[in-house]
């Protein structure tokens, strides 16, 4: 079940030899493809463990394994994009917090899944670890949406 070249044409990015790295936040790099399963609930899993931020503050370097997970409808982000997307945040000044629902409802606005979550793993800076969840479910996945943020709060992670 192979795609066809009009099934990629979305997708831009992967095999290109000319990639640039944004030096600013860039949530215009992002592609999808379209899903081939739609009528199927299956859950994806991309973990990115080399991300980086800086302290709005500070300007400091942050550092974090980022986990996303969701449930596709029609549309799905395409991996290099993904990455391309996540590195314009080298130079972005924001918070742990602010990090991961940025990139959530980046992620919802591009895709419209039927759930999704995003988990920020950041280093310890000062002693402390900070651990952001932030999760959406549709009108079908609120019970599920519910569940996973109870979870998330009473994981130790």
């Amino acid at each position: 079940m192979s795609r066809s070249e009009a099934e990629l044409g979305g997708v831009t990015l992967l095999g290109s030899n000319g990639t640039k790295y944004a030096d600013r936040y860039a949530p215009e790099v992002l592609e999808t493809f379209k899903n081939k399963h739609p009528e199927n609930e299956y859950l994806v899993t991309l973990n990115c463990p080399e991300f980086t931020s800086l302290c709005p503050k500070t300007g400091q370097p942050d550092f974090a394994k980022i986990v996303i997970q969701y449930i596709p409808r029609e549309d799905m982000v395409e991996s290099k994009s993904l990455k391309l997307y996540l590195f314009s945040f080298r130079n972005q000044g924001d918070f742990h917090e602010d990090c991961v629902n940025i990139i959530m409802k980046d992620l919802i606005r591009l895709m419209d899944p039927r759930y999704i979550e995003v988990r920020g793993i950041f280093t310890p800076r000062g002693g402390i670890s900070i651990y952001p969840f932030a999760n959406y479910g549709d009108q079908e996945h609120q019970d599920m949406a519910r569940r996973r943020l109870l979870d998330a709060m009473n994981s130790n992670n």
